[in-house]
């Protein structure tokens, strides 16, 4: 690891502990003061938001214009703070020999893979791109194993190798003496993972909420031979089920995190388990309708609007994304200051939409495809929309089940909503079919976009 990077994440990780134990007031009052300094640089360095804000430099943050992705590559060039710092030379870049080098020497780059409908391009610098380091090292802080330079700690990271995908350019960024880390693609044969897990011991487990089940029911079966500390897993909705194998193998709960590469960690489970905390120190977060009215706690929002408080180099402010998450009524029992999400069901691109028998269409949130499958004995499952026909993939089963009566519990709640139900057709398979970055999306529809809306 650089040292000045090294140097850097220990002051920012160490100021992230002191915002552990403020009061609520005090964390809204940075917040106030963290959000007037990043609208101001903001306005002071990029022509896109002297623009985009005009005639609301002085408004509150819920009444400026929603930014999304599209809007964000149209305008990259004019978004960007640094006036030499151009889309096309960062996305050459990407593609170049180095792409986990620095851009201009100075900038750490990542992508989103463009599954939902267009890839974004994210560009980092020296204080950034250190929080970002300094956010994942705060959710590894709270399942309580020491992690330092007096702790070497092993970890295992069974995610995207993908050279653009944030994950990757962490792990090339902190692989050193002091935090020796074993990298494997969750695309690899799970035979090779297993043997590299078994022969490297791991302390603590970080990998895709699928693959963390996974390797759970590999353990149960008596192939893996691992003993972490702590599990943590990422990227993908942790049902209960994979809650519980991922228990019952290894003995302890899994850490849920909630990230993106927009903004590293979102939002972090403690060791009392009682929801995922915002990390509201460096993301504000708004759950909203798709109209960007604010959602009362307790309802899952149609999508998230974020900004991101350390951005500079790109800044994000009342950022779109498509997550469906759901704020806790309730405040948490440890002394943190930082709300509760309650939920995370996935992302809008999640929900699929069914005609009715009436003749119009039914948008089908995924927690109603939930309340089933949760009851299928099964390591993995996917649920697939394609025309007429709703397949369902069944991995890694693990009990007996009848087919029909899984049939039968789908057809039922479909038709509790008002859906028109499709053709449901039951495989079992070896394995879920993974994307080019190794994730493995619960709900997925093959029916293009413009299709889907009809």
């Amino acid at each position: 690891m650089d040292m000045q990077v090294l140097v850097r994440l220990l002051w920012r990780r160490q100021q992230l502990k002191q915002h552990d134990r403020w009061s609520r007031k005090q964390l809204l009052y940075h917040q106030t003061a963290a959000l007037h300094h990043l609208r101001q640089y903001a306005y002071a360095h990029s022509p896109f938001y002297q623009r985009f804000h005009q005639g609301l430099f002085d408004r509150p943050l819920e009444e400026l214009p929603v930014l999304t992705k599209a809007i964000l590559m149209e305008n990259f060039d004019e978004l960007v703070t640094d006036r030499i710092v151009r889309r096309e030379e960062v996305r050459a870049h990407l593609t170049g020999p180095n792409p986990q080098g620095r851009y201009l020497s100075r900038y750490w780059i990542n992508a989103t893979s463009g599954s939902t409908g267009r890839q974004g391009l994210f560009i980092f610098n020296m204080n950034e791109w250190t929080t970002i380091l300094a956010s994942y090292a705060r959710a590894s802080d709270w399942t309580g194993l020491k992690i330092g330079l007096l702790h070497r700690t092993r970890f295992a990271v069974v995610s995207s190798t993908t050279p653009w995908h944030q994950s990757a350019v962490v792990g090339a960024t902190i692989n050193s003496r002091f935090v020796p880390t074993l990298r494997i693609d969750s695309g690899d044969p799970m035979e090779t993972i297993v043997a590299r897990l078994n022969d490297w011991q791991p302390a603590m487990l970080t990998a895709y909420a699928s693959m963390a089940a996974l390797l759970a029911e590999e353990q149960l079966a008596g192939r893996l031979h691992i003993a972490p500390s702590a599990v943590t897993s990422a990227s993908e909705v942790l049902t209960e089920t994979m809650r519980r194998r991922i228990k019952e193998a290894w003995g302890v709960a899994p850490f849920d995190v909630y990230g993106a590469t927009e903004t590293a960690t979102i939002a972090s489970e403690c060791n009392m388990h009682c929801g995922q905390h915002l990390f509201e120190d460096l993301v504000i977060a708004e759950l909203v309708y798709k109209d960007n009215r604010p959602v009362p706690d307790g309802v899952y929002a149609d999508k998230l609007l974020v900004t991101v408080l350390f951005s500079r180099t790109l800044p994000l402010i009342r950022y779109e994304m498509s997550d469906s998450v759901m704020l806790s009524a309730q405040r948490s029992q440890c002394n943190f200051p930082y709300r509760l999400l309650a939920g995370i069901q996935g992302r809008s691109e999640d929900v699929l939409n069914l005609p009715t028998k009436a003749g119009g269409s039914v948008e089908v949130q995924p927690i109603v495809f939930h309340r089933v499958m949760e009851n299928v004995p099964a390591g993995e499952w996917q649920l697939v929309q394609e025309g007429d026909r709703l397949r369902v993939l069944l991995a890694y089963v693990y009990g007996d089940f009848s087919d029909d009566t899984l049939i039968a519990a789908l057809t039922k709640e479909l038709e509790t909503i008002g859906a028109q139900v499709p053709t449901v057709q039951v495989e079992r398979v070896a394995a879920i079919p993974r994307g080019i970055t190794g994730k493995a999306p619960l709900i997925k529809s093959n029916i293009p976009l413009a299709s889907s809306k009809q």
